[in-house]
């Protein structure tokens, strides 16, 4: 075979395995920025309509009337709250920063497989609206891109956050601080680096940066400035 031939088949091999490569790349950059989104998606619609049915049919009935004449019983101490169940939705989140249709569901673990399908709260950190720190995690991107726009948030917006009992605002009280994966005490009570100094009811995000890597996290804290019952309605700010 003569060399022109050779080159020729050589460059024309060449070109088609390159062309085939692009394609595959594009081909899972399209499954990363899409597909996932779509499973993301369909995911926490899937856990907020159960967890919004567990609500529902666990809403309480009126208490007896005790008899008039029976004898008064002492109340008993009360039980500290029970930590929320492994992997199960039971809150729902909304940044009204994000858009008027952000909205999505909190549960409890962080887990890689849990957080295709919602927000994850990292187990042992505080429960909704008590003293301490209420911490969750969340995708910067893929599965739906949670907390894309992370670095948006600035001092002064809101997150509020609704279980089946309360709405819970939180303020946040300055731009997200970007750490070292190792910097693990920003989910404790009383966080070093953030604006707080003495215990309080906080709360705290992480995400991923940059936006397509994992090299660090962004953190966000946040501070409870307002409770009211579901009864009541949503809280001012909430997009309607």
């Amino acid at each position: 075979m003569r060399a022109d031939a050779v080159l020729r088949l050589v460059v024309r091999t060449s070109s088609e395995v390159c062309l085939t490569a692009g394609t595959l790349i594009v081909l899972f950059v399209a499954y990363v920025l899409l597909w996932t989104g779509v499973k993301a998606d369909q995911a926490m619609d899937g856990e907020m309509t159960r967890m919004r049915d567990r609500w529902a049919a666990a809403a309480p009935a009126a208490a007896p009337q005790p008899s008039p004449t029976a004898a008064p019983v002492p109340s008993p101490q009360p039980a500290p709250p029970p930590a929320y169940p492994e992997g199960r939705a039971f809150a729902e989140m909304y940044i009204p920063r994000f858009g008027a249709d952000w909205n999505k569901p909190v549960l409890e673990g962080t887990g890689t497989d849990l957080l295709k399908k919602g927000l994850g709260h990292y187990a042992g950190t505080a429960r909704l609206g008590d003293t301490g720190n209420f911490a969750v995690a969340g995708h910067r991107r893929t599965y739906g891109d949670p907390f894309k726009d992370m670095p948006e948030l600035r001092p002064g917006d809101a997150v509020i956050l609704k279980d089946d009992a309360n709405w819970y605002t939180y303020t946040v009280r300055a731009e997200a601080l970007r750490i070292q994966p190792d910097e693990v005490a920003v989910v404790d009570p009383v966080p070093p680096r953030s604006p707080f100094t003495a215990p309080g009811r906080y709360l705290t995000l992480t995400t991923c940066d940059p936006e397509w890597g994992h090299s660090h996290r962004l953190v966000v804290w946040a501070e409870l400035t307002g409770t009211r019952a579901v009864s009541q309605g949503g809280p001012e700010g909430l997009p309607r």
